[in-house]
């Protein structure tokens, strides 16, 4: 009872401000390359009429070199915003975001690329992609479980990378990696970023960076083209809250219940209540996670006013505890197509 209580402590660090005593505090802002980025040059084809014998002509002149504009078509059609552009399509169609969560490598990789088509397929419009870690302060005993199962096997960073450069680009839906803040310092705050981004991914859940140490990786995010969202949650003050929901990008993750991670019996009535505060601070989309795991909980933080449904440790219980992934895979497209059709 303990440990959980002081697990419960620290998940909501990120939003509080306050460190829990298990948690170290980062230990020095790292520096954040400043990029500048110059928006390339589109050819184009100035027209120019020209009287010659009594008839006219017309001459063609290219400003740029043919590879230039490819280059840059190319790169204006990669959207750096691509979270932020669902829910705008979302919006658009007066839908809400589906957001399931599965722990990379468990049961194993192969299984958690074919559950990401899968999900994919079942119409998941942001997919959430947890890397296991050892100590994971935010996570209940499912999803602890799942990251001990995965590390056990032998999961790391690099191959969760290489899992997602070979799925991401069949997928629909863009892919936000949800790790801590360790995994990222290990590696250098600037290589994780760049890494992140080649191998396909759109953005970042980073949930022990609290508020004030998330400016230079937001710089970084930002920079690189992906997206760093930010959490807020039951005990977060009115001030603070206005302040991560204008930092955050893509979206507003509130958690909403003060704790860790899990399956519960019902949604708290008080989540009606943040979704209304955090709706009169900001007008950015705001997706509700933590303890929803039934059709009806989703059903009903919709009606609250939600944009977004994240669904973490129901997903993780069903692929990770199967008899088999073949079971897990079937069990798992049942549960999103019926989650799909709570919201839709």
């Amino acid at each position: 009872m303990a440990l959980m209580a002081t697990k419960s402590a620290t998940a909501t660090v990120a939003s509080t401000g306050h460190y829990s005593r298990r948690q170290l505090p980062v230990a020095a802002r790292f520096a954040a390359e400043r990029l500048t980025c110059h928006a390339s040059e589109l050819a184009f084809t100035t027209l120019v009429a020209v009287q010659s014998s009594g008839s006219s002509s017309v001459v063609s002149k290219r400003r740029c070199v043919v590879a230039q504009a490819t280059n840059a078509v190319a790169t204006m059609a990669e959207s750096k915003t691509r979270i932020a552009d669902t829910f705008a399509e979302l919006k658009r169609q007066g839908k809400v975001a589906l957001i399931p969560y599965i722990t990379a490598g468990d049961p194993d990789m192969d299984t958690t690329a074919q559950a990401m088509r899968l999900l994919d397929d079942c119409g998941a419009d942001i997919i959430e992609l947890g890397v296991p870690y050892s100590d994971p302060l935010a996570d209940g005993p499912v999803i602890q479980a799942a990251a001990t199962r995965s590390l056990g096997k032998g999961t790391t960073l690099e191959k969760v990378l290489t899992m997602l450069r070979e799925v991401g680009p069949t997928l629909k839906a863009p892919v936000v990696l949800f790790t801590y803040y360790n995994p990222i310092l290990k590696r250098g705050p600037e290589v994780f970023v760049k890494a992140v981004k080649e191998a396909g991914g759109s953005g970042l859940v980073v949930p022990d960076v609290p508020l004030e140490e998330t400016d230079s990786l937001r710089e970084l995010t930002t920079a690189n083209g992906l997206e760093l969202v930010l959490l807020t949650t039951p005990t977060t003050p009115v001030d603070r809250m206005r302040t991560i929901a204008k930092a955050s990008q893509g979206f507003v993750y509130l958690v909403s219940l003060t704790g860790v991670t899990g399956a519960r019996a019902s949604v708290q009535s008080r989540v009606e209540g943040l979704l209304k505060e955090l709706k009169q601070v900001s007008d950015k989309p705001i997706a509700v996670g933590f303890g929803i795991s039934k059709p009806e909980h989703a059903t009903q933080v919709v009606e609250w006013g939600a944009n977004g449904v994240i669904i973490g440790s129901a997903m993780v219980k069903i692929l990770g505890e199967a008899a088999s992934p073949k079971e897990g895979l079937a069990a798992l497209e049942k549960f999103t197509r019926e989650m799909k059709a709570s919201i839709s």
